[in-house]
Formats: structure tokens, sequence, C-alpha cells
């Protein structure tokens, strides 16, 4: 297996990854990166098998569970019900009861206020230049998940806050006041939800919330615990990973003066420039794959960015093709931990993008977009555009 170095946090890394993932993916389906000291796969193939195999996952084997430290007490005792980083039997009864809540019944008929909400942002709008982000792609994912949830949406700007406090301890690079940071916004979030779930217990509403009391499978209910994890996952994951597929989207379309947004064009979107580019899975016993053997407790990180980019699954990758075939992508993952969001993320984003390009016809760039300083998500930091 080749070494290869890449400083995760490089600018021009962070701009573009792909030149470095076609790199790493011309030495073979496997490559150790240096920087992270870990495994890494590369192909659509590869990436594909590690998330799929039960023989990996994400929960670390006991004996190599990291010390928490103190300063993170509450991030950690969040993150410890959240189906995100559980593996069965424990995935499968939280996954199982949230699914019995978060239906597709009640996604799609969030489609009218969605479209709505996009009417009011896009009427708002200035006549000079502004920020997209700013003005509409962080506010339609935290309005519409707090909406469904049941949560007031003049907290929107609260939860926005601690949202972005908590992923930064999924990025590389983290520093103690970014931990610091996450754990109070964790704090916050959690004490914020506490008092609306014990409301809902008393007088439930027909939000997510309640439906999530209410769910039961073989006698089994959330706990508070659970219900406060499930619902901090929900928002973080669904919100941050939808405002870079928004900004993404929208830079993609600009640039290829795109206009016409149907579900292929979603899923190519997704596919050209996913929000988020590495997801790890820890191993659990001695194994090989792809030509190369491994031992419980390495890890193995799958470089889904570079996976749907790889030309063994699509002809000319780099190139936005609207009208493209071949394989799923894996932007939302793959296996048992496959995006519960997804449906919810996939209807944000062809009400928000149909919204933006029929109501402005005109919209245009107004400044090089350029990403922000972070991986593993990989987001704009700002999308200047005039609209009129």
């Amino acid at each position: 297996m080749q070494e290869l170095t890449q400083a995760p946090t490089e600018t021009a890394f962070v701009q573009d990854p792909y030149p470095f993932y076609d790199r790493a993916r011309a030495t073979g389906p496997l490559f150790r990166w240096t920087d992270y000291g870990m495994a890494c796969a590369t192909t659509h193939e590869a990436v594909s098998l590690v998330l799929r195999d039960r023989r990996m996952g994400r929960e670390a084997p006991v004996e190599h569970a990291a010390e928490i430290p103190d300063h993170l007490s509450a991030f950690y005792a969040c993150e410890a019900h959240s189906m995100l980083e559980l593996e069965p039997p424990a995935h499968t009864r939280l996954r199982g009861l949230v699914l019995r809540a978060f239906t597709s019944r009640r996604v799609n008929a969030l489609a009218p206020e969605i479209e709505a909400l996009c009417h009011r942002l896009i009427d708002g709008f200035p006549q000079g230049p502004f920020d997209l982000l700013d003005t509409y792609a962080r506010h339609v994912p935290v309005i519409v998940i707090a909406r469904l949830m049941g949560l007031p949406e003049s907290r929107a700007d609260d939860l926005l806050a601690w949202s972005n406090a908590m992923v930064g301890m999924y990025q590389a690079g983290r520093t103690r006041t970014m931990e610091d940071a996450a754990e109070m916004a964790t704090q916050a979030f959690c004490d914020f939800l506490a008092v609306y779930i014990a409301d809902k217990r008393r007088s439930p509403g027909d939000d997510l919330i309640s439906e999530l009391i209410a769910a039961e499978e073989k006698g089994e209910k959330l706990t508070t615990e659970e219900l406060v994890s499930t619902c901090v996952l929900l928002l973080n994951a669904g919100h941050e990973a939808t405002v870079h597929s928004l900004g993404n989207a929208v830079k993609t379309l600009l640039e290829q003066d795109h206009r016409e947004i149907d579900a292929p064009c979603i899923e190519e979107l997704l596919r050209l420039d996913p929000p988020l580019h590495m997801f790890t899975r820890w191993v659990y016993e001695d194994l090989e794959i792809l030509g190369h053997r491994f031992a419980r407790g390495d890890r193995i990180a799958c470089l889904l960015g570079a996976a749907n980019r790889d030309p063994a699954a699509y002809i000319d990758p780099h190139r936005f093709d609207p009208r493209r075939e071949g394989p799923a992508h894996l932007g939302f993952g793959a296996g048992i931990h496959f995006c519960v969001g997804a449906p919810l993320a996939r209807l944000e984003m062809r009400i928000a993008l149909t919204s933006l390009m029929r109501h402005c016809p005109d919209l245009k760039l107004a400044e090089p977009p350029r990403y922000a300083d972070l991986y593993h998500f990989h987001g704009l930091e700002k999308l200047t555009v005039r609209a009129f």
C-alpha cells in the first residue's frame, strides 16, 4: 500500500481536493494517508465495500476506546447515544424507532412549506451583490428542521450557532478553542431540547419530537438521552450537510449556466461536489480486503469525494452531466449508516434550487466562490451573487 502525504488543512487542498484524490486513486483502491496515519479507500468499489462490510463499523473496539477528557464530557455523553456512532443491536433499535417517526409521508408533507419559505427568502434578496449562503442556503434547512421537530423558529440563530460549534469536532486540525466551543454548545443544545421534550411528553403535537416520543418497537421506546442525541444528530447532520450541498450546487449551476432542476440533476450535483468527504470505520476482526490485510483496531477512511469521481464508475467524472448514468453516488454513505435524512435533503435541494432558478433567472456570480477552510466537510465559505 503506497503512502502519500497531504496536509488536510492546506489551502490549495481545501479549495480543490480532487487532484489529490486522483493521484491517490492512481496508486490503487487503498493508500495510506500519512497525515492521518490510516488507510484510505478511494474508488467507488472500495468505499462501497468498506461501508457495507459488517466486519467494520463506527464504534471503537472496547480496547481502543479513547479516554474522554473532562472538558468534552457533555459532547461525548451526547455522542454515546447517537445512532451515527453506534453499531447493532443498539443502532438497529435506534434507527428503527427513528424511521417509524421520520416517515416519507411526514417529509413529503413539508413540500408546500419549503416552497413558501424559499419564496419568502427570495423576495427579500437585495438589489446589489450579497452572500447567498447567509441570505438563503443557511436559512432554509435550519427553519425546515425546526418546523419538522416542532421547535420555535425564533431560536434558529441559536440552533445555527450550536450546530456550527459542534460540527467543529469533526474537522481536521481542530483546536482546544474549537473543543471548548463545542462543549458549551452541546450543553446549551441539550438543555434546550430537554425542556421541549418534557413539554411534548405532557402535550404532544404534530411534530417529529412528539412522534419520536410515541415511537415504540418491541415494547421499547427512546430514552430522554436518546431523544436528545437523535434530535441533535438530525439537526446538525442535516443542516450542515444541506447548507454545503446547496452552496456547492449553486456554484456548479452558475458556473455551468444550467438552470433546469430535476431529480437526476440533484443526484449529479451531490455526486460531483458532496458536502462530506471522509467517513471512517474501525476494523473489528483480522481481515483481508482488496489485497491488503488489516488487524482488529485498525481504521480505514472512506473518501466519499474520491469515490464519487472514480473514472471506473463514471465516464469523464470531473464533468457536470445532469443526464449522467452510472452507479448511485456515495454522498449519503452506504450500508446501515446510510443517511436517514437523505429524503429530506433531496426534497430541500430540489425545491430550493428550483425556486431560486425560476425566480432569479438572471442570477450570476458576483465574486469567485471560495471554499471554507475545513475538512472533512467540504462547503463554501461565501457565495457572493447578484440576483437582479
